[in-house]
């Protein structure tokens, strides 16, 4: 050796550095690595992370993804089984469990998404169309609403839930559980499925948005029925009321004016009484002033000679002056 050419030595060092870089690899610990020859896969799949070496120039790395990655679907319109079209946003998390079979079925990440959306959409389509709407949107089975008090005995539905056999997260399970078989074969594992935003279509909108105001006006009527039926009462104890206090009223002053009545004409029998003159005077004065108000204005009396009123008549004199 210390007879070659120092030129020599030099290029024998640079080929052994450059077959050393060439067969030296690290992986991460964020990492799996799949070790190809001539594009086929060689030996198990290395998760251990650290400096690995490989043969130089025939294989070759490929590193896969170790940690849990991300799937966010696009928005899709679909029905339900009572034909209501919605818009249903899903995302999911899922991670490469099987390294080899991923590389030979899928390759890298862009294959594996696209494949996602492929299975997730379809599954979710399917089980959107085979739950009616209410499955859809509600999240628990037998929720119980909060009722204001006075609606309790509220005619028809207002404020009641309509019964559900699953709700939204037992369609989130039957859709995880269909696509995760079918994963399994890709070497991926899902983790999740989740719906992230429902929508309704316009037209659905409009029929909730009419229901809602339907509700409402239920629940305005009912007020307003109660309100009217208690104005109703009111009004009656108030006319009640009022009736029973002008009839004590009348009452009293009945019993007043008679009670006056009474009095006045004690008073007159006392001053009238007192002697015949007196009695006879009191009858002239009372047939005066009846004659006063029967005589009045242009009417035409009509008597006996012999009537009590004619009496005071007889003893004018018509040729008196």
């Amino acid at each position: 050796m210390k007879n070659l050419p120092t030129p020599i030595l030099i290029g024998a060092g640079v080929l052994a550095l450059f077959l050393l870089y060439n067969s030296a690899y690290t992986v991460d610990e964020t990492e799996q690595v799949i070790i190809t020859q001539f594009g086929k896969p060689v030996g198990d799949p290395i998760n251990e992370s650290g400096l690995h070496f490989k043969t130089p120039f025939v294989q070759e790395v490929t590193s896969i993804e170790k940690r849990v990655l991300e799937w966010d679907g696009r928005p899709n319109e679909m029905p339900t089984k009572d034909k209501t079209y919605i818009v249903v946003d899903t995302f999911g998390r899922w991670r490469i469990n099987d390294a080899k079979q991923f590389f030979l079925r899928l390759r890298d990440e862009r294959s594996a998404q696209s494949r996602l959306d492929d299975i997730l959409g379809s599954e979710t389509r399917n089980a959107i169309a085979k739950h009616k709407l209410i499955e859809v949107i509600r999240t628990t089975k037998d929720r119980k609403p909060v009722r204001d008090a006075v609606l309790v005995d509220a005619p028809g539905s207002v404020g009641i839930l309509y019964p559900i056999t699953k709700g939204r997260a037992k369609i989130e399970e039957e859709i995880f559980d269909m696509a995760a078989a079918k994963l399994t074969d890709f070497g991926i594992e899902l983790l999740d499925v989740r719906f992230k935003r429902i929508n309704y279509n316009e037209s659905v909108q409009q029929r909730i948005y009419d229901r809602m105001i339907s509700e409402r006006q239920q629940i305005a009527e009912r007020f307003r029925s109660e309100g009217e039926g208690e104005a109703a009462k009111i009004i009656g104890r108030k006319e009640r009321d009022l009736l029973k206090i002008e009839s004590e009223a009348y009452k009293r002053v009945q019993e007043i004016q008679g009670a006056a009545d009474a009095k006045a004409t004690e008073i007159y029998a006392n001053a009238y009484n007192q002697s015949e003159e007196s009695g006879e005077f009191y009858a002239f004065i009372k047939t005066m002033e009846t004659y006063q108000e029967m005589l009045g204005g242009d009417s035409t009396l009509i008597m006996t000679t012999d009537s009590d009123i004619f009496k005071f008549l007889k003893r004018v004199d018509p040729t008196a002056e």
